[in-house]
């Protein structure tokens, strides 16, 4: 259905094989928002499933449903989802995740007469049955870039697609969303829009993003991570530089911890011994291998005393 008035807010939800598992939730959540003035693109990538009869069932005149002749990779999926946006702004909920129903109505009263690059809400993780594994509010409310790309460092800003709201127009002058090695193509994004445009904060959890046994790790491309993780700090010092030199040290210790923690997975002794060193070439021995396992191994035996307590 083409709008004969642009609507407000369009939601992208990019698919691939999930018409028998988390699409029909997502889309569920989707066509339950209480701010009615938006629209659903659903964009499926070539599925050899059912995925075209399950959007199909729902009936709504605000869906529009696009199936790619080939599968065009999840980042072209995902960017092709805001190519066909017509919203000023512009929702990209993952066929994994979910929103809550008031969503969209809180962030478009959280805007007022602002007009931000980004709005970021709270978050929560889910397991794949749905149940509540964390919750995070947003606390960097009315706190400076700098505060803002420190305080993701220091956990106080959970950062999804699904608790996200970007500027539609302004998200496609960026270029879609996209990196180097397309890891941290999403948190590029919010922080090159909300340094040149200016952010909205929303403390309440509003989202909730699915943690699965398909998107829990990719350890195999550690070298990509790694490459986008001096990339996007890279993006980061450019936007700020007047605090380059705080971010670049903080950041090199963070992204250090998130790369080691991400290649504790590699099953081969030899293979994440390998790793462990490529990561701490590339951060500049900013925490070493035998640190970092220490940490880890001191953190599950508090967790463990904390569940016998």
């Amino acid at each position: 259905m083409l709008h004969s008035v642009p609507p407000v807010v369009s939601i992208g939800i990019p698919t691939y094989n999930r018409a028998n598992s988390y699409l029909k939730y997502a889309l569920g959540c989707a066509v339950r928002q209480t701010f009615q003035d938006i629209e659903i693109i659903v964009s499926d990538n070539c599925s050899p499933d059912n995925t075209e009869s399950i959007v199909k069932e729902f009936g709504d005149p605000r869906i529009r449903y696009y199936r790619q002749k080939e599968n065009i990779g999840p980042v072209n999926n995902r960017n092709f989802c805001l190519e066909q946006a017509l919203g000023k702004y512009f929702v990209l909920l993952l066929d994994d995740d979910l929103i809550d129903d008031d969503f969209v109505a809180t962030c478009m009263d959280a805007v007022k007469n602002n007009d931000p690059g980004v709005i970021l809400t709270g978050v929560r993780e889910i397991d794949s049955n749905g149940n509540v594994l964390s919750a995070s509010h947003n606390t960097v409310g009315g706190c400076t870039t700098a505060d803002f790309i420190l305080g993701w460092f220091n956990r106080k800003l959970p950062l999804y697609l699904c608790s996200t709201v970007f500027n539609t127009e302004r998200l496609k002058q960026l270029g879609g969303i996209r990196s180097k090695a397309n890891k941290y193509d999403d948190v590029v994004a919010y922080v090159q829009l909300a340094a040149k445009y200016g952010r909205v904060d929303v403390f309440d959890v509003k989202a909730s993003f699915r943690r699965h046994s398909s998107n829990i790790g990719d350890d195999a491309h550690y070298s990509e991570w790694c490459e986008d993780s001096l990339y996007l700090l890279d993006v980061m010092c450019d936007v700020v530089p007047e605090h380059a030199t705080e971010i670049r040290e903080r950041g090199m210790s963070y992204f250090c911890n998130r790369n080691y923690n991400r290649v504790a997975g590699i099953r081969s002794p030899i293979k994440r011994v390998h790793a462990y060193l490529t990561v701490y070439r590339v951060f500049n021995r900013s925490c070493s291998p035998v640190q970092f396992v220490c940490m880890r191994n001191i953190s599950r035996i508090r967790r463990f005393l904390k569940r016998k307590s």
